[in-house]
């Protein structure tokens, strides 16, 4: 674990092209022969630096199953990503990197894997609003808008720091996004449209 954390900082700082593996192992405080050991070389030590900042987010979608409320398993899964964001934000930078570089090295995960995730999880929003828990609304694109506002904070930290007049962020203002985040999305997922025949004011 410590290497593959070692990798995703170097990952983040220098992109593929610019990571070197020395620089790595040093990160790591390892031999550089100890990193090859386990990664014979840079390409699959990212791959599995990608594969693991994957499985943290997507077992985090775990929440979402039929027989939950979908305040619940939502406010939760918004909560949980944005701790990665605040305690791995280099986890996310590799990620956005890859995908601004037209995700060479996971194309094939996003366009299988990843889209089988999605559509299970997808089949699980339409149950919730099959029973009147949510609104009508497009299950993907209400995920796509929660891995968009929840890395946001990783991503775009040095923009939010900036803006919020921090040199860093801090637990408190992870809590405040969440809140924020968490009332917003509930409220325009949960909230049911106007009776037939009933004006708005």
């Amino acid at each position: 674990m410590r290497l593959l954390q070692a990798a995703e900082t170097v990952f983040a700082e220098r992109g593929f092209s610019g990571a070197t593996t020395a620089e790595i192992a040093a990160r790591a405080r390892l031999p550089k022969a100890n990193l090859h050991y386990y990664f014979r070389t840079k390409a699959e030590l990212y791959r599995a630096v990608l594969a693991n900042v994957l499985e943290l987010w997507l077992d985090e979608l775990d929440r979402f199953t039929p027989e939950r409320d979908p305040s619940d398993a939502v406010a939760e899964y918004i909560a949980a990503k944005l701790n990665w964001s605040r305690v791995r934000p280099n986890a996310s930078k590799v990620f956005a990197n890859e995908i601004l570089h037209g995700a060479p090295f996971v194309k094939s995960y996003l366009a299988r894997d990843l889209r089988r995730r999605v559509e299970d999880k997808a089949a699980v929003v339409r149950h919730w609003i099959g029973q009147g828990k949510m609104r009508p609304l497009d299950p993907k694109h209400f995920v796509f808008q929660l891995w968009a506002v929840t890395q946001h904070y990783a991503d775009f930290e040095v923009q939010v720091r900036a803006v919020l007049g921090r040199r860093r962020l801090t637990e408190g203002d992870f809590a405040a996004a969440a809140a924020n985040i968490t009332g917003l999305i509930l409220q325009g997922a949960l909230a049911r449209p106007p009776r037939a025949g009933r004006r708005r004011k």
